[in-house]
């Protein structure tokens, strides 16, 4: 009786080896690239995560020719409702993946409105040199022109790309392949919309990887944080920087529990002279206060400029967005309250 199942699996394994591919999962978590539309027209206006994972392999049939994928549902809802539940459960399930031997690469779907938030937050948290790719789209499958399908594509030859190891979590849209740590979201319905201030790490053109670059910043591997420990993120909120702003934002998220508060301020993470006072007095009840800047396209706030951050204990994110800023704060706050340690840590990351 064992001969026939030894040889059988003596003929998988040449199989297998003949055909040398990669192997890559997709992990589906909803969005866009999930989204279908009324009608071919309808490129902005669309219901998201309603196309099941299955499907969204089977519209791009020329993935088998750079890997074997499988794809498993992990989510499907629309990204402006991640939470950091949602962080966690797919952190830990592309850890374990990542674990695991046959496992070459992971792609995850995502929604395109917080995808950057969740690519940070992996490269943050994940210890694995293996490839993992964030991709979304900005316009549904059912659109004429729809991105969707060569996004996933590009997504999928990244993935299985040797030389994509160790490079961090990455993202790949609109042809190009940035880090999870820069990219953001700075367009709201055009294909173009991903761009990192310090540019991509590279671009693909017909499933071929092209490097230019690599993320200097701690990531993965290098990374001092843990999914594997981690089950909860701290309660950290974000309130926004203007003219004629009042305190009563920064007051309600401390009553409601936030441990840190992310100031969005205009140009170098100022802060209007009605907001400082009650700064400081949320500091000396044991809130961090992290300085980031409103102002888009590079750049970063500078410790000791506009604000004493010395002379009050606070914190500067330095060139994160205040969307990163707050996953960054979620889960150094896990680590230490000492506020040198924190900046040591958005310095670092």
């Amino acid at each position: 009786m064992k001969k026939p199942l030894i040889l059988a699996a003596l003929l998988w394994s040449s199989v297998v080896l003949a055909d040398g591919k990669p192997n890559v999962v997709i992990l589906a978590t909803g969005g866009t690239i999930a989204g279908a539309g009324a009608g071919v027209a309808n490129s902005a206006t669309y219901q998201a995560a309603k196309v099941p994972v299955d499907k969204l392999i089977a519209g791009v049939p020329e993935i088998r020719n750079v890997a074997e994928v499988r794809g498993e549902q992990v989510f499907q809802i629309a990204s402006e409702s991640f939470t950091n539940e949602h962080l966690l459960t797919l952190g830990k399930r592309v850890a374990a993946l990542a674990r695991q031997p046959d496992v070459d690469g992971i792609v995850i779907t995502h929604g395109t409105d917080t995808l950057e938030e969740t690519a940070y937050f992996l490269n943050l948290v994940l210890k694995t040199d293996k490839p993992v790719v964030v991709v979304g789209s900005m316009r549904p499958g059912t659109a004429m022109s729809a991105d969707g399908m060569l996004n996933l594509y590009n997504a999928v030859a990244v993935a299985a790309a040797a030389d994509a190891r160790g490079k961090g979590v990455l993202v790949t849209m609109n042809d190009e392949i940035h880090t999870g740590r820069d990219v953001s979201k700075s367009v709201n319905i055009k294909t173009d919309a991903f761009r990192s201030p310090w540019g991509p790490l590279g671009m693909i053109v017909e499933g071929k990887a092209y490097w230019f670059r690599a993320p200097a910043k701690r990531h993965t591997t290098g990374t001092e944080f843990d999914i594997d420990t981690l089950d909860r993120l701290a309660p950290v909120d974000i309130a926004y920087g203007y003219g004629n702003a009042s305190p009563t934002a920064y007051k309600a998220f401390a009553e409601g529990g936030a441990r840190a508060l992310i100031h969005a301020g205009t140009g170098n993470g100022s802060v209007s002279g009605a907001v400082v006072p009650t700064l400081q007095a949320l500091r000396d009840k044991g809130v961090q206060i992290i300085r980031a800047s409103r102002v888009t396209g590079g750049g970063f706030v500078l410790r000791n400029a506009e604000q004493p951050d010395d002379k009050y204990d606070w914190v500067v994110a330095h060139d994160l967005n205040p969307q990163k800023a707050r996953i960054l704060a979620a889960v150094a706050l896990t680590r230490t309250q000492d506020t040198r340690e924190l900046q040591r840590m958005f310095m670092e990351y």
